[in-house]
């Protein structure tokens, strides 16, 4: 069973950048999509951004898709998310999640359903 550990949250005014980190513990890491879920006060948990168990592939929310970049080291066991020209509407607490089943290629990946495994969250507050 994966351990997730998210951080790097913050406080950024808006325009500005931030870097969300996401340990894992699995040592069979590379076998996991890897994706982030983001959830604003009084929503529902949205998708935000996958990528595939080798790091060519990766998918994100139109809502900050340009700005976001998903990447992996699985050499490390990490997963990240570059956050730029950050909003006020970005503001959430960031999961990352993990599945060891699923096929990239499918709608499945968008679904917070899907993965059995999440980290803590980090809070990312952008100011106006």
């Amino acid at each position: 069973q994966v351990q997730l550990v998210e951080s790097g949250g913050g406080l950024v005014q808006a325009g500005g950048s931030l870097r969300l980190s996401c340990a894992a513990s699995e040592r069979t890491f590379s076998n996991y999509v890897m994706v982030w879920f983001r959830q604003a006060p009084g929503k529902e948990r949205e998708f935000v951004a996958a990528i595939s168990r080798d790091g060519t592939n990766t998918r994100y929310a139109d809502s900050v898709k340009g700005r976001f970049t998903i990447s992996r080291d699985n050499a490390k066991n990490m997963v990240y998310l570059q956050m730029s020209s950050l909003r006020p509407e970005d503001t959430a607490v960031y999961y990352c999640a993990a599945d060891n089943s699923l096929v990239f290629n499918t709608i499945g990946i968008y679904s917070r359903t899907m993965y059995p495994y999440w980290g803590q969250g980090t809070q990312v507050t952008v100011s106006s």
